[in-house]
């Protein structure tokens, strides 16, 4: 069958890519359900089939960037992030980096806790990762400073030898590759300065989306997010000229999404667009 791309397809993801061929997808970035945390209105959250299912379609050499965080049940938390990782890398996926989101916005520990500003983003390869555009956007504190090198010795006056000195001016660029420790402000107007994608309970950055998809994809390259949510994921790629699919199995996250998306196309802000002044897409489950 053809691929469906550039779409946001309503229905279960692991029913979806069932239907698709091995080796069709070049990145797929995703958060999925935290355990219990995030309410998804009764779907059930089969972790191990679509896991397997990513590892078919996505392409040798191709990257799965997988953000997620453990929930706290009776004072322990669950570890569920690191059994998903542990089963990744069972299926033949590599553990490339394991990566850290912090934010600004914190939810109240408990009293015996410190406070909680940080999930994990791990960076998941099929085999090695053929496209890699790393960011070098680190400010580079050396840059212009003075330091000393050793260039020899010389003999003092009483015959003894001594190790010669001379400054230098480190040559360094003014910006490094990054840590892998990204941090973003998150929360209203600053995760996305759309008002509409808050309608979701758990967006991620766009920024964090957009930083992923420069560092493991290419132009033209097409990028999944089986979990797609309110579409900030595809609303990214097709920003940076890849194609996506979006996938999601709730209808009215499934309409947010593609508001957005026809908001990149027409430049109209989706507040805008409901009140009739452009058309959108119908909220019809797609097929494939």
């Amino acid at each position: 069958m053809t691929l469906p791309v550039n779409t946001i397809i309503c229905g279960d993801c692991l029913e979806v890519m069932k239907e698709w061929p091995d080796k069709c997808v070049d990145m797929a970035l995703t958060s999925p359900p935290y355990g219990t945390l995030r309410d998804y209105n009764g779907y059930v959250f089969d972790f191990e089939g679509i896991a397997n299912q990513l590892f078919r379609v996505i392409k040798k050499g191709g990257v799965l960037v997988w953000v997620v965080k453990d929930e706290t049940v009776n004072g322990s938390e669950s570890g569920e992030s690191f059994r998903q990782a542990l089963y990744f890398k069972s299926i033949g996926f590599n553990l490339h980096d394991t990566m850290i989101y912090s934010k600004n916005g914190v939810n109240f520990p408990a009293p015996n806790r410190y406070y909680d500003t940080f999930e994990y983003m791990f960076v998941f390869s099929k085999y090695k990762p053929v496209s890699v555009n790393l960011i070098e956007d680190r400010q580079n504190y050396w840059t212009g400073s003075v330091g000393s090198k050793n260039s020899g010795t010389c003999r003092q006056k009483n015959g003894e030898k001594k190790q010669r000195s001379e400054s230098f001016k480190a040559e360094v660029k003014n910006t490094g590759r990054r840590w892998n420790i990204w941090s973003y402000c998150t929360g209203f107007n600053l995760s996305s300065k759309e008002k509409t994608a808050f309608e979701h309970p758990a967006i991620f950055p766009e920024d964090l989306a957009k930083d992923h998809i420069i560092s493991w994809s290419n132009p033209d390259d097409i990028i999944l997010d089986p979990m797609s949510g309110s579409g900030t994921t595809c609303k990214m790629a097709k920003l940076l000229g890849r194609r996506y699919i979006g996938v999601d199995i709730s209808p009215a996250y499934c309409k947010i999404a593609r508001e957005r998306l026809e908001a990149v196309n027409t430049g109209v802000p989706v507040k805008e667009a409901r009140k009739g002044q452009i058309p959108l897409f119908q909220d019809l489950k797609c097929s494939l």
